[in-house]
């Protein structure tokens, strides 16, 4: 064996890293595909966004993706292609996606990064998409570190005209204490919180009362995991801006998605 090759397998077990170099070279070459969930308003059945998320055929999901990225040391490199991806994609989408705005999800390893916020701004320009069309998705594990520096990364990303939006909220410990912090537009609620509000009064008073405090603070209220006419029936009557779901419709390849989108505008109209 190359001895080079040898103290680089050692340094990738001394750091904990389980060497991937299959996925390193589908990143690499640029073959992780892009697809998009719809984010619907509840009431008319418009589509006005939708979330890029991540997918490659050798493995179920884009959870269990990121998570082999993880283990291999691929986590960042894995991020900012699928978010490069997603941009490019939004800025060349045409007839009834033309005005639709495309969220992207941020890790940790992405926004803790000095000068992340320039790279974005930067693929933002190079896909030729306008600011005010992109959203980026931050979850509070993202937070942990060094608030102030990620807050005033993110003010950055604001004030080019990204917003920003706090995703699965409900599912950490301080996500409170952020929204009076981070420079927020969209409070994005996870799936957990709402499986039961059609049949637990407890879980409903949850969340009616996280759709107060976000309206009180001028956020969009975005609901993750619907899945039942009954729930949307609920979230619509309590405030709910956008949902996605399966109720709605899965993630779908840029055709489905033109598709989808024609539907719903037929059906708003």
């Amino acid at each position: 064996m190359d001895q080079r090759v040898a103290d680089r397998r050692a340094d990738d077990k001394s750091n904990g890293v389980r060497r991937d170099d299959l996925l390193a070279a589908v990143i690499a070459h640029r073959q992780i595909a892009v697809v998009f969930q719809p984010q619907i308003n509840p009431i008319t059945g418009e589509v006005s966004g939708a979330e890029a998320l991540a997918r490659w055929d050798r493995v179920a999901g884009a959870e269990q993706l990121f998570n082999r990225a993880a283990a291999a040391g691929l986590s960042e490199p894995l991020s900012r292609l699928v978010q490069s991806k997603a941009l490019r994609a939004a800025s060349a989408w045409e007839g009834p996606l033309r005005r639709l705005r495309v969220s992207i999800n941020l890790l940790a390893d992405d926004i803790i990064q000095e000068g992340y916020e320039d790279w974005l701004l930067d693929e933002v320009d190079a896909a030729g998409i306008d600011p005010l069309r992109v959203t980026v998705e931050i979850t509070e594990n993202a937070l942990l570190s060094d608030l102030d520096s990620v807050g005033a990364r993110l003010q950055r990303l604001r004030e080019a005209g990204i917003r920003i939006a706090l995703d699965d909220f409900g599912t950490g410990y301080a996500s409170l204490s952020y929204l009076g912090t981070l420079p927020l537009d969209a409070l994005k609620i996870d799936r957990g919180l709402i499986t039961r509000i059609g049949t637990s009064e407890r879980d409903r008073i949850v969340v009616r009362s996280i759709f107060s405090l976000a309206r009180d603070l001028g956020l969009t209220i975005v609901v993750e995991g619907v899945e039942s006419t009954a729930q949307l029936v609920l979230l619509a009557e309590w405030g709910c801006d956008l949902y996605q779901g399966f109720l709605g419709a899965g993630a779908l390849d840029e055709a489905e998605l033109a598709r989808f989108v024609a539907v719903s505008l037929n059906h708003a109209a």
